[in-house]
């Protein structure tokens, strides 16, 4: 016999369900909610259309909030700490120290970690197992997935289906959401320039190229990656082929993705027929959209999923993260205005009170760092203001 657990729907009625956990996509996210719904006694079954986990490979920077979240079992995914920020805008130069370092980790490796954690812990990974739709019946939905190599589709019933297939997911468009708009990421593992710290990265402000910005992450004593976000992909690329020039830099090979851009929040539960059907990490648009981040935010959003299914129906953690979600969404739309000047002007501001409010603070506590800057130095918000509600 099924054991059952009690969940909650939107309009505050209890019901029973059976566990039946499938989990579509094996994303940061999705294992990572496979994980925490293990050691509560669920065992879901993640569905994975590759046949390695994690590809493809891309290096990426993340706060010490991944270490909250994950304590050390991910610490082999880790492979250099940034301890200062260098920050450029029109031969401007702010430096801003970390109280805490942040990570360099490899995704792929972070990806594998999670779902090794997961399997040990009781968690089916079918790798190879292409979803292709879903329907709901009277017991609950069927998917429909393909192994690769075979052209038998084959049907899975579940009462509770977790999307954590990515920014274009195919759960989230069968069930009816809508689609995200996205960005082109792209950056090139480049060798260091001379004397650069290892243990520091460096980030310039350019508008006219893109209302985002450039890094440099370094991930080794003597490699790192040069990018950028932009819209259409020929564009981008061709920006940072230019940036790389003037930099005197060459590529050694590239990465790139696909991002969600997080317009508004997502409600990421609904319910089809008797079943329940949930979004995680880029499915849900759970990206930072000030620096277009979404790991951390990823796994939150598969802590708050977790939560929700076992307990009771619970928001709380999913309600902490669309806060923090529409306030990046803010600092995006304060950034997007932002002309040269007004980066010569932030830099400017950013004297020793505002850095150290910066080095307390990561970006995945912006209420906590905004409300700090703020009051530390008015012209900040005066600045934030002027760019929002007055023309340029």
């Amino acid at each position: 016999m099924k054991r059952q657990f009690f969940a909650q729907d939107g309009g505050g009625v209890r019901f029973r369900m059976n566990k039946d956990v499938a989990i579509v996509g094996g994303s940061a996210a999705g294992f990572f909610t496979a994980y925490l719904l293990t050691n509560h006694g669920i065992k879901p079954t993640v569905f994975e259309a590759a046949d390695n986990i994690g590809t493809p490979q891309r290096t990426l920077i993340v706060t010490h909030r991944m270490h909250d979240l994950l304590g050390t079992l991910c610490e082999s995914a880790v492979v250099n700490e940034i301890h200062q920020f260098e920050l450029f805008a029109d031969g401007h130069i702010a430096a801003i120290s970390l109280r805490r370092p942040d990570l360099i980790i490899e995704r792929a490796k972070l990806i594998q970690e999670i779902a090794a954690m997961a399997e040990a812990s009781g968690a089916r990974v079918l790798k190879e197992h292409r979803f292709l739709g879903l329907k709901a019946d009277g017991k609950g939905l069927t998917m429909t997935l393909v192994r690769n190599g075979n052209r038998r589709p084959v049907e899975v019933s579940s009462r509770i289906l977790i999307g954590a297939d990515g920014a274009f997911s195919k759960v989230a468009q069968d069930a009816g959401w809508p689609a995200q708009q996205t960005a082109h990421l792209i950056q090139a593992l480049v060798d260091l320039p001379r004397g650069m710290s290892p243990h520091s990265a460096r980030v310039w402000f350019i508008p006219e190229e893109t209302p985002y910005f450039f890094w440099l992450i370094p991930h080794s004593p003597t490699k790192g990656v040069l990018g950028l976000i932009g819209g259409e992909a020929r564009d981008t690329r061709r920006a940072l082929m230019d940036f790389l020039e003037k930099k005197d830099l060459e590529p050694i090979e590239f990465q790139g993705a696909r991002i969600p851009l997080y317009s508004q929040w997502i409600p990421n539960h609904r319910r089809i027929g008797k079943s329940h059907v949930y979004l995680v990490g880029d499915a849900a648009g759970h990206v930072k959209n000030s620096t277009v981040g979404g790991i951390v935010a990823g796994l939150r959003g598969a802590r708050g999923v977790a939560e929700a299914i076992l307990d009771g129906g619970s928001r709380r953690e999913l309600r902490a993260l669309r806060w923090e979600l529409d306030r990046h969404k803010l600092i995006r739309k304060t950034l997007n205005r932002f002309t040269q000047m007004d980066y010569v002007r932030l830099l400017k501001l950013l004297r020793q009170s505002n850095k150290r409010s910066l080095s307390l603070f990561s970006r995945d506590e912006t209420g906590k760092l905004l409300a700090h800057l703020f009051l530390k130095n008015p012209r900040l918000l005066l600045l934030a203001i002027r760019s929002l509600f007055v023309d340029n």
